[in-house]
């Protein structure tokens, strides 16, 4: 007969074996995740000569030698922010992409409707990640320093979009001589329009995000005629037959 005082195996607390995580650790979010989570606010707030790795690590609640751990030097820790912003930036945007591209030989409204799709994701992107913004603003601060940053974390990705405005070109179905200037100019202008979202009151921010997508719109439509009405491949400079960039800039 069992002892009273025994506790049922069924009902004995479950221990943890050699180095197994403790439940909030295996649920919550990894100690990288975190390191990487608060460096990206402190480096999108002060820069990387305004943070030490020191301030990262009081952030996370861990020591400067269990940062090391996960990042050797501030530069790795640096370059993993925008590796991981561009992450999340290219699985929200690349379905996108993928819906221009296959637009670019159809033009018209389907063309129309991809290129509208694509410019409103990635403001309605960078309204919920604003971090991303100021982290490349702090990044552009220096532009002889970085550019690696550019070449691994933002031109790909704006590179794709230039090479679909180049086949919609070469297809005639819209007049485009200059994609990098464009998509930079969409680029920087999304940017600067999540810069005046941070100053501005609540009431401000709503005419912000309603103004500022009109803009988009009709910026789209004068360049390209992409309001579906139009005859013919909108009013960009050039016809199409003196497109002077031919490959996405490396």
């Amino acid at each position: 007969m069992r002892k009273s005082s025994e506790t049922p195996p069924d009902e004995r607390p479950v221990r943890r074996g050699p180095g197994r995580p403790r439940r909030a650790e295996r649920d919550g979010p990894s100690t990288r995740e975190r390191i990487l989570r608060e460096a990206t606010e402190l480096f999108a707030a002060r820069g990387p000569e305004g943070t030490s790795l020191r301030d990262i690590a009081a952030r996370v609640g861990i020591d400067v030698s269990s940062l090391h751990h996960h990042f050797p030097a501030k530069e790795a820790l640096y370059d993993a922010c925008f590796e991981r912003v561009h992450a999340a930036e290219r699985a929200a945007l690349a379905p996108l992409v993928a819906d221009l591209d296959r637009a670019a030989a159809a033009g018209g409204e389907p063309l129309g409707a991809a290129l509208r799709a694509l410019a409103e994701g990635f403001v309605d992107f960078l309204e919920e990640h604003p971090h991303t913004t100021f982290l490349w603003l702090r990044r552009w601060l220096d532009p002889t320093r970085g550019a690696g940053l550019d070449r691994a974390y933002a031109l790909p990705l704006y590179g794709d979009v230039e090479r679909a405005l180049l086949e919609a070109a070469q297809a005639g179905t819209v007049r485009e001589t200059t994609p990098h200037v464009t998509v930079r100019s969409l680029v920087w202008a999304a940017h600067g329009h999540v810069t005046a979202l941070a100053a501005a009151s609540p009431a401000e921010r709503e005419r912000e995000r309603y103004e500022f997508r009109l803009w988009v719109r009709r910026f789209l439509d004068a360049l390209y005629g992409t309001d579906g009405g139009a005859d013919g491949p909108g009013s960009g400079a050039g016809d199409g037959s003196d497109v002077i960039i031919h490959r996405a800039l490396e």
